[in-house]
C-alpha cells in the first residue's frame, strides 16, 4: 500500500507492454530519436551539423538524467527546454545543435503520433487474436440451436455459433477502422513555430526543396512515409479524435459481447471462465458472478465517455494552437489505449479455445424446448391447411390454445402444454409422430450452420492470414 493514488489501469488492468508505450521512458527517448533525426538530416542538408555530434546525440539516447530534467524544469518551467539541457548535458559536443529550427511541438507532436501508432499496433494484434477465437467458438457451435431474442423476449431460434459471428462481426468492422486509421497516421514533421516553416527556411538560407526533404527524411527515419500537408504549430487535434473513436468502437463491441455473456449466464446457458478456489460472493457462497464481463462492461463504459475529450479539445482550439489541449490530453489518450487494452486483456480470456466461454448444451435445450411449441405453431398451421384445412380456423385456435398454454406457464407454473392441446384437436389432423418431426429444433435454424462457415471463410480467415495470430499477447490480469 502506498499513500498516494496510483491508476487502476496500472495497477490492476492494463498490460505492462501498453503501459510502457504511455511510459517517459518511452517518451523521452522518442523525443531524443526525433532530435537524432533531425540533427542527422540537418547534416546531410549541408548545415553545420558534424557526424561525430550525431553520433554523440545517438549514442545518449537511452542515458536520461530525470533528475538533472526535473531540476531545471523547476527553473526553466519548460518541460522540452529542460529535456534540452539534460541531453546537452550528456552530450557536451552536440549541446549547441539539439533542436536547431525546431519548435517544441517537433518532439512533443511527433511523439504523440508515434506513440499512438505503436499503441494502434499493439491493439490490432489483440484485437485479431480475439476475432480468431471468436471464430473458432462460433464453428464448434455452429448447428447447436439456441433461442434468438427481440426486444430481450424469445422470437424464434438461432444457433450460438451464430450468435457469435455477430459479436465477431463488430469487432471486424472495429479492425477496419483501426487499419484506416493506422495507414492514413502521418508525423506533424518539422513545421516550426506556427506552421510555416520559417526557422528552417533562415537555416536553409530559402531553399524550399531541402526543407521539404529535411521532413522527408525525418519521417522515414521515424518510420512514416509521409507527414502532414499543412499545421499550425500542431498536428490537427481531430486525429486524437480520430484515434479515439476507433479505440470507443471496439469498446462498444466488446460492451456489446459481455452484456449479451452477462444475460447468458443468468440463463444458466453460457458462462465465462470460473477458476477452482474463485470466490462469488464474500456472503453467498454458491454464486458464478460474470466478473471477468462485468469488467469489460464497466470498462468500456468508461472509453466510450472518455471519446469526449478529444472532441471538445479538437474543437474549441483557437487559431494555431493553444495549450488547453495538454493536461487533457495526455489523460484522456493514454487512458483509452489503456482501457482498450485491459478490455482485449479481458476478452482473450473469457474467448481462449480451450478455458474460456463454457456452454451448456442440455440447459439450452431445454429452455428452446419450453418456448418451441409456440414458434412451431406456423409449421403445424401450414400441414393442417395442406390436409384440407381452414387458415382462417386454424389460425383462432392456435390463438386460443397459445393463450391457454401462456396461462399454464406463467400463472400455473407448470409445462408448456401447447402442443398437447392441438394433438388433442381433430382439426388439426396431425399425429404425434408428425408432430415429433416439426418439433425438432434443428428445423428452425435456418441457414445458420452455412452462415457461420460462409462467415469465417469469407471474412475472418481472409484477415486472420494477412496479419497472423501472435500467442504473445502479453500477460493477462483478470
Amino acid at each position: 500500500m502506498t499513500n498516494s493514488y496510483e491508476s487502476p489501469f496500472c495497477t490492476r488492468y492494463a498490460s505492462k507492454e501498453m503501459q510502457y508505450i504511455f511510459s517517459a521512458d518511452k517518451k523521452f527517448t522518442t523525443w531524443r530519436r526525433l532530435w537524432v533525426a533531425l540533427a542527422r538530416a540537418e547534416m546531410k542538408l549541408g548545415l553545420p551539423v558534424t557526424q561525430e555530434q550525431v553520433d554523440e546525440l545517438e549514442a545518449n539516447i537511452e542515458n536520461v538524467d530525470y533528475a538533472v530534467a526535473a531540476e531545471r524544469e523547476k527553473v526553466v518551467r519548460h518541460d522540452v527546454m529542460a529535456h534540452v539541457y539534460t541531453y546537452g548535458k550528456a552530450c557536451p559536443k552536440a549541446a549547441g545543435i539539439i533542436h536547431l529550427g525546431a519548435t517544441s511541438c517537433y518532439v512533443g507532436d511527433n511523439t504523440d503520433v508515434i506513440i499512438m501508432r505503436d499503441a494502434l499496433k499493439v491493439v490490432k494484434r489483440k484485437l485479431v487474436k480475439v476475432i480468431d477465437q471468436l471464430a473458432k467458438f462460433a464453428d464448434k457451435y455452429k448447428g447447436l440451436p439456441c433461442l434468438a431474442y427481440t426486444h430481450l423476449q424469445p422470437a424464434q431460434l438461432t444457433t450460438v455459433g451464430k450468435r457469435a459471428t455477430l459479436w465477431c462481426n463488430e469487432l471486424l468492422m472495429d479492425l477496419e477502422d483501426l487499419d484506416f486509421r493506422l495507414a492514413n497516421l502521418k508525423l506533424l514533421g518539422s513545421k516550426g513555430t506556427t506552421g510555416t516553416q520559417a526557422s528552417f527556411m533562415e537555416l536553409f538560407e530559402g531553399d524550399t526543396d531541402k526543407i521539404k526533404k529535411l521532413e522527408q527524411m525525418i519521417a522515414e527515419e521515424m518510420g512514416f512515409d509521409s507527414v502532414v500537408p499543412v499545421s499550425g504549430q500542431t498536428y490537427s487535434r481531430k486525429v486524437d479524435y480520430q484515434v479515439c473513436s476507433v479505440l470507443a468502437g471496439i469498446a462498444q463491441s466488446a460492451s456489446k459481447f459481455s452484456n449479451d455473456i452477462r444475460i447468458l449466464q443468468s440463463f444458466k446457458e453460457i458462462e465465462e471462465p470460473f477458476e477452482k478456489n474463485q470466490i462469488g460472493s464474500s456472503a453467498m457462497a454458491y454464486k458464478r458472478n460474470p466478473m471477468r464481463d462485468e469488467r469489460i462492461t464497466s470498462l468500456a463504459r468508461y472509453v466510450m465517455c472518455d471519446v469526449l475529450n478529444p472532441a471538445f479539445t479538437a474543437g474549441t482550439q483557437w487559431f494555431e494552437r493553444t495549450l488547453d489541449d495538454s493536461a487533457n490530453k495526455r489523460i484522456s489518450v493514454a487512458e483509452a489505449f489503456l482501457g482498450v487494452d485491459s478490455i482485449l486483456n479481458i476478452m482473450l480470456n473469457v474467448t481462449d479455445p480451450e478455458n474460456g466461454l463454457v456452454v451448456y448444451d442440455k440447459i439450452i435445450r431445454r429452455r428452446v424446448m419450453a418456448e418451441l411449441p409456440f414458434m412451431a405453431t406456423e409449421n403445424i398451421m401450414m400441414d393442417a391447411v395442406k390436409k384440407g384445412g381452414n387458415r382462417q380456423d386454424l389460425h383462432e385456435k392456435i390463438r386460443e390454445y397459445s393463450m391457454i398454454a401462456g396461462a399454464n406457464v406463467k400463472k400455473e407454473g407448470l409445462d408448456n402444454n401447447l402442443c398437447d392441446l392441438i394433438l388433442a384437436d381433430p382439426m388439426f389432423m396431425i399425429t404425434k409422430e408428425e408432430m415429433d418431426a416439426i418439433m425438432k429444433p434443428e428445423n428452425f435454424i435456418g441457414r445458420c450452420p452455412q452462415q457461420v462457415e460462409e462467415f469465417i471463410e469469407n471474412c475472418v480467415k481472409p484477415v486472420v492470414e494477412a496479419n497472423g495470430v501472435s500467442d504473445d499477447v502479453a500477460e493477462i490480469n483478470v
